[in-house]
């Protein structure tokens, strides 16, 4: 193959943007979609220098990588970030909102205060719907133009969408308003042939369960899901390279729980 023809088939490859991709779930699914030959646009806040061992190790997988740094719950950084997607990749075919905090001092409802709740709806919920916003629009003006144009737009919520926490609620709260964004987008989107997809993860081994690690795997020993064992970012990665390479065509507006059947009831 000469330069030209490699040239050719880069520009040919499907593109995603992953908020928060460098690390946990994100990371997990950036390695399932590079597996998968999309090139990638990953988002986070920290220094690209930080995140420059995980973009080389995405790159080793023969795929175009590209980091857009931004805060996605202030307006102008997401236009920044759409602005760096769009220059490097002309029309992204996939958009999978993952970025998300969880309240930085876990308290009862009783007593949790707006700060945090105002600093985990901003990036959990506010900044993934207007990011779609841009997104969606950009996916639209181009399904006008190219009929065959294949996208798709993926929600990470939680399993804490619709299992109650009283001492996270503003995190529970995000997560069920991201399940209906999914509903909403998904509705909207429709005619123009555009799925929306959501995924609800369950328990996951990630650097923000790390302080909980004794406590689920004594959970976990006693049952608390059906497959006991712990949930990895590769297990919701590989739904959503699923989703992303058009396996699921004809489920638009759907969640796929990646929860083990902790959410399954038992008797």
């Amino acid at each position: 193959m000469n330069k030209t023809e490699s040239s050719s088939q880069e520009n040919r490859r499907l593109s995603a943007l992953i908020t928060g991709g460098s690390r946990g779930i994100g990371f997990g699914i950036a390695k399932e979609l590079a597996k998968a030959g999309f090139n990638l646009a990953i988002n986070g806040v920290r220094n690209e220098s930080s995140v420059q061992p995980v973009l080389n190790e995405l790159k080793d997988f023969g795929v175009e990588v590209i980091y857009a740094q931004g805060d996605i719950s202030k307006k102008e950084e997401r236009l920044q970030i759409f602005d760096a997607v769009v220059s490097e990749f002309g029309n992204l075919n996939v958009l999978i909102n993952n970025a998300g905090i969880a309240p930085k001092e876990r308290k009862d409802i009783l007593e949790a205060g707006e700060e945090s709740f105002e600093t985990v709806l901003d990036i959990n919920l506010k900044g993934p719907y207007f990011l779609t916003q841009l997104f969606a629009n950009q996916m639209v003006k181009v399904k006008k133009e190219t009929s065959d144009f294949s996208c798709c737009i993926i929600n990470v919520s939680s399993i804490s969408a619709t299992v109650a926490s009283v001492n996270r609620g503003e995190y529970c709260i995000s997560k069920a308003g991201i399940a209906m964004a999914t509903k909403l987008w998904a509705a909207r989107l429709g005619e123009f042939d555009i799925p929306v997809y959501e995924i609800q993860p369950g328990v996951i081994k990630t650097d923000m369960t790390v302080g909980v690690t004794e406590k689920y795997d004594n959970l976990f020993k006693r049952g608390l899901s059906i497959q006991k064992r712990w949930g990895l970012p590769e297990d919701v990665g590989k739904v959503a390279a699923a989703m992303a390479t058009g396996m699921m065509p004809y489920s638009t507006g759907q969640v796929v729980l990646v929860d083990g059947g902790l959410t399954v009831q038992r008797l």
